[in-house]
């Protein structure tokens, strides 16, 4: 059974930096990519970062360098470095798991960016 278990959301203060980790409860070669969504309240889930088989990053459109997106193989996880953070960064972050059509998802870690 697939598991994705987030973890390092919390509150922070504008400026200050978080990581993120997802753990994968299986291979994490068995995905074609693993990555991070986020929602806001009254906001659609918006695509942050992926990483592929190759370990090819991919970053969503609205992405800066703030935000770095990494994979420990031995591990089975996947980090979410969050620098710089902004109030306009507080949301659920979500990650996910992908391959062909079979798509998991994580329980979600609040991030709060406070002003």
């Amino acid at each position: 059974q697939v598991q994705l278990v987030e973890s390092g959301g919390g509150l922070v203060q504008t400026g200050g930096s978080l990581r993120l980790s997802c753990a994968v409860s299986v291979n994490i070669f068995e995905f074609n990519t693993v990555g991070w969504f986020r929602q806001s309240p009254g906001r659609q889930r918006e695509f942050v970062a992926n990483v592929n088989l190759s370990g090819r990053s991919t970053y969503g459109d609205f992405m800066t360098s703030r935000f770095i997106i990494s994979r420990d193989n031995m591990k089975n996880t996947v980090y979410l470095q969050m620098n710089n953070l902004q109030p306009e960064d507080t949301a659920v972050y979500y990650c996910q798991a992908a391959v062909l059509s079979r798509v998991y998802w994580g329980q979600g870690t609040q991030v709060t960016v406070s002003s």
